[in-house]
């Protein structure tokens, strides 16, 4: 797999609380330069990326992020404006404490009008597998099957473990077929990024793998 397809694959992020507008930029122009998937960014800073860019990058962003646990109207708004001002891709939190508690109906309707309001642009659901039980994470699928969301991702980054391959294989098992899959966290080095492609994931949230494989592209 050479470095142009792997790259195609990778949503090129920068979510770190203290990111620049100078450090966005570098992303922005990375992603254009190397062909990522998108542009994943705080959704603050969608508005400048388009009057600066236009249409050079797809852009992604965050939303209830990283917790998950603000009210599903929060999520809409912050939804509502990230699509307005841009993005094309959402990468919404679910709300983890209401799965552990079983409530699996009020994360599957949260689910669901998220991806209403994102119509056909893309909604995938991060369920921070560090924090779950292999019977949550099977329950996870579930709702994210049922809620109609396009993908199912791993992690945030920004807990306490990253993607595992155990977890896309688990995932790929429960989950219905109009569902991808997404690995984010950890994924730090070219022999990961080509064990999760394999495994079928369609999307890598991966902040070094420009870093990476940048040299084999400009070579």
């Amino acid at each position: 797999m050479d470095a142009k397809e792997i790259l195609s694959h990778v949503d090129h992020t920068l979510l770190k609380q203290t990111a620049t507008w100078e450090e966005i930029q570098q992303v922005c122009e990375e992603a254009i330069r190397y062909h990522t998937a998108t542009a994943m960014v705080p959704s603050a800073f969608i508005p400048r990326i388009r009057a600066k860019y236009g249409t050079k990058l797809k852009i992604a962003t965050v939303v209830g992020f990283p917790n998950g646990n603000c009210s599903t109207t929060a999520k809409l708004a912050e939804t509502a404006q990230a699509l307005v001002d841009g993005a094309e891709e959402i990468d919404m939190v679910l709300q983890i404490g209401e799965l552990k508690a079983w409530k699996l109906d009020i994360v599957t309707e949260e689910i669901r009008a998220l991806k209403v309001l994102c119509g056909q642009r893309i909604l995938k659901v991060i369920v921070e597998t560090c924090l779950l039980t292999e019977r949550e994470k099977i329950a996870a699928c579930r709702c994210v099957t049922e809620g109609g969301a396009d993908y199912i991702k791993t992690s945030t980054g920004f807990g306490t473990g990253g993607a595992t391959l155990e977890d896309i294989a688990l995932f790929r098992d429960h989950i219905g077929p109009n569902v991808k899959m997404k690995a984010a966290g950890g994924i730090r080095t070219r022999e990961d990024m080509e064990a999760f492609l394999a495994a079928g994931c369609e999307r890598l949230g991966a902040s070094a793998a420009v870093k990476l494989l940048k040299d084999e592209w400009d070579g």
